[in-house]
């Protein structure tokens, strides 16, 4: 059995910095750029004496990069170990393999745990690709004669092997290895790996061939546990709580999003400090995930187009690192400055809104004066 699922990026429309603190609220967008996880097994078959081994066998392959990487996986622990010579690991795709993994032990009973055993001794073979979106080729486009279009792109072939940043930069290592977009990568390829093996193990049904009330249900239901394992792994990856905006547009889509309590992780956190992986799952399962999200969606006949500065992207926990020293230096300031934020952010959700309103109520006037706009200069456009 084959299973492939995937999760989209992100964009912050509002809410930048503000929504790592609740009860801010911020506006994130789905994108149509998304990630990739292929599960297969990598034995076809189960040879009788592999019942008393206790590893699993692990391949995770980055065709984009150029890198494939062996594991073993302790059944008994649920550890990771690289046993490969890769020169660079992945500890979003490794925790999510982990937390996966444990998750099905978590929920499993007695029967299902031996089918599971079944399945994990025929190894799991994991492939991730990401949509050209995701990263950076001016240096490949430039390099073939091409101008700094969205057609030049378009000209790439699917899935293209990504440039890597030079290790200095402004005289510091401040950008991330890989020359990216900013459309949360990681969160996405985290995402889809979980989805892929939740499915592929039988932990949730992801399957969209039935459209009945019971099967909506269920694939909310289960869409929440897609939600709540990536978070933990993501944060993990990450080495702090995050927002979780991100993690949370690649498995609901577009919505406007408050973020949760950071203690719902405290036990994802525990498990870095030797608490039994099956049990901190559970934990998490059990949680008290308090965010909040509504659906969301830009008004008819209006394209978000984003712009690649060609800087090769930057660090994220740099950059709110330093957001954070300048609230500490500057609290009065700071605090002025996030109030007329959220005042400026709040207006544009409601102006928006206004918009969708007006756009289902009298179609054709807003359509044209949709297409009047279209055809005016930005300096003549009045917002």
């Amino acid at each position: 059995m084959e299973v492939v699922a995937s999760a989209p990026g992100k964009v912050l429309m509002t809410g930048g910095y503000l929504i790592l603190e609740r009860p801010n609220a911020g506006i994130v967008l789905s994108t149509n750029a998304r990630f990739y996880a292929i599960v297969k097994p990598i034995h076809e078959d189960v040879k009788p004496e592999s019942w008393a081994w206790s590893w699993t066998d692990v391949k995770l392959t980055s065709p984009q990069l150029s890198r494939e990487s062996m594991y073993k996986l302790s059944q008994k622990h649920l550890t990771l170990q690289c046993v490969s010579s890769s020169e660079s690991r992945n500890p979003f795709v490794e925790n999510a393999i982990q937390y996966t993994v444990a998750a099905a032990h978590a929920t499993f009973d007695k029967n299902k745990k031996e089918a599971l055993d079944k399945v994990l001794l025929q190894g799991l073979d994991i492939t991730i690709l990401g949509c050209n979106d995701f990263y950076s080729y001016r240096n490949q486009i430039e390099a073939l004669g091409l101008p700094l279009t969205p057609e030049a792109l378009a000209t790439l072939p699917p899935f293209t092997s990504i440039t890597f940043n030079s290790e200095e930069s402004n005289g510091g290592n401040c950008k991330p290895e890989v020359a990216k977009t900013g459309l949360g990568s990681s969160a996405a390829m985290t995402t889809a790996v979980v989805a892929a093996l939740l499915h592929y193990l039988g932990v949730v049904n992801l399957s969209t061939s039935s459209a009945d009330q019971h099967q909506e249900n269920k694939n909310s239901t289960d869409l929440d546990i897609v939600h709540m394992i990536a978070q933990s792994a993501h944060c993990i990856a990450q080495g702090k709580v995050g927002s979780g905006f991100d993690v949370s547009s690649a498995v609901y889509g577009s919505q406007r999003y408050v973020r949760f309590s950071p203690e719902v992780l405290s036990a994802a956190q525990a498990a870095v400090k030797g608490m039994p992986l099956e049990e901190v799952i559970g934990n998490i399962l059990n949680g008290k995930w308090d965010h909040d999200r509504t659906e969301f969606s830009l008004p008819p006949l209006m394209t978000l187009l984003l712009g690649e500065p060609g800087t090769g992207g930057s660090s994220t926990p740099s950059m709110v690192g330093a957001v954070k020293k300048w609230q500490k230096a500057d609290p009065e300031n700071s605090q002025e400055t996030w109030r007329k934020l959220a005042d400026a952010n709040s207006e544009l959700e409601i102006q928006l809104n206004m918009l969708r309103k007006l756009a289902k109520e009298h179609w054709d006037a807003y359509k044209c004066v949709i297409d009047n706009c279209s055809r005016l200069k930005p300096a003549k456009v009045l917002i």
